[in-house]
């Protein structure tokens, strides 16, 4: 929650809030689960796309914003797919997309949440891969 309120009250550090949460949604144990779980539920997705969006130009906050997007979306589990709908609702992969185009240096990273959000095989994964 800390974060998410940071991101929200001092754009001047979105690089590093995104890095805090790159960090802190790192993991595939039980605890790293409930903590992407917990940054989902306070925001943390749309405040990430929201910091892409703001900050276009800014190679490293569009690297960052990916790279905490892959981590907060990555999860084989029904929470885990929740997450990825929740990041397609709210532009991720628009913002994903608009990062790729602007930033050559970033594909590598881009790529890699592009595979998150839309990992899945049921109905929505299917459509958040159109």
């Amino acid at each position: 929650e800390a974060i998410v309120a940071a991101m929200r009250a001092h754009p001047q550090v979105q690089k590093m809030v995104c890095r805090a949460l790159v960090n802190v949604c790192f993991g595939t144990d039980g605890a790293a689960l409930a903590r992407k779980q917990r940054a989902a539920v306070a925001g943390a997705i749309e405040a990430i796309v929201a910091s892409m969006r703001a900050h276009s130009q800014v190679e490293d906050v569009q690297k960052m914003g990916c790279w905490a997007l892959r981590n907060v979306c990555f999860c084989t589990d029904a929470a885990g797919h929740a997450r990825s709908q929740r990041a397609a609702e709210a532009g991720t992969v628009e913002a994903i997309v608009a990062a790729m185009r602007a930033h050559p240096q970033v594909q590598k990273m881009v790529c890699r949440a592009l595979v998150n959000v839309c990992f899945g095989t049921d109905g929505a994964a299917l459509a958040r891969k159109q």
